[in-house]
């Protein structure tokens, strides 16, 4: 009998195979290194799992990550300058860099006509409404330098323009295709000081 095939095992490796970017020889060791944890290991991991999902929601305002809303971000920092970004993960590699001191505005998406992704499934009209009350004086467009988030930006912009709002974009320092997340902070934060006007 193949030991894969107990039904806890089995469901385990199915559990964790489900993650992003891990197949099933990566999710069998996961499962074998949690059959060898201690129970109190095993506990403490369970139960930030369950943590995470009752406690981490959404800030009414950017739409990141937060146990509370507004976040901390929306609450804190300079309210004059928000950068806009897919994903909350992107926040975080901005944050990285140690340059940007605004708000941000998290899309969840960009607009992608192949994958029935348009505007209005994105959160372009939550961030019209943060700008109705002309606090805001630029916002950065910092989407990954692929397709999708060129005609994001693009969209987005012209959106902007007639608003009277400086609409900037993060400079080409971050090659064609590639995302956020796995910039390093070098690359990113000359990408951020390098902006342009759109």
């Amino acid at each position: 009998m193949n030991i894969n095939q107990i039904e806890p095992i089995a469901r385990l490796i199915n559990e964790f195979s489900k993650l992003p970017s891990v197949g099933k020889r990566t999710a069998e060791r996961y499962a074998y290194h949690i059959i060898r944890a201690s129970d109190e290991s095993v506990k403490n991991f369970a139960e930030s799992l369950l943590n995470i999902k009752e406690k981490i929601k959404f800030c009414d305002v950017c739409g990141n990550y937060t146990e509370q809303t507004p976040c901390a971000f929306c609450r804190e920092r300079d309210k004059k300058i928000i950068c806009v970004v897919k994903e909350p993960k992107d926040s975080i590699a901005i944050e990285k860099t140690g340059n940007f001191k605004g708000q941000y505005h998290i899309l969840h998406g960009v607009i992608n006509p192949l994958a029935g992704v348009g505007p209005n499934d994105i959160r372009i009209k939550e961030l019209l409404t943060r700008l109705d009350d002309g606090i805001t004086q630029e916002v950065i467009i910092a989407t990954n330098p692929d397709v999708e988030g060129e005609a994001t930006a693009l969209y987005i912009s012209r959106l902007l323009k007639p608003l009277g709002i400086k609409v900037s974009r993060i400079a080409q320092g971050i090659s064609m295709g590639s995302e956020l997340e796995y910039a390093d902070e070098v690359t990113l934060s000359k990408a951020l000081l390098d902006r342009k006007e759109i």
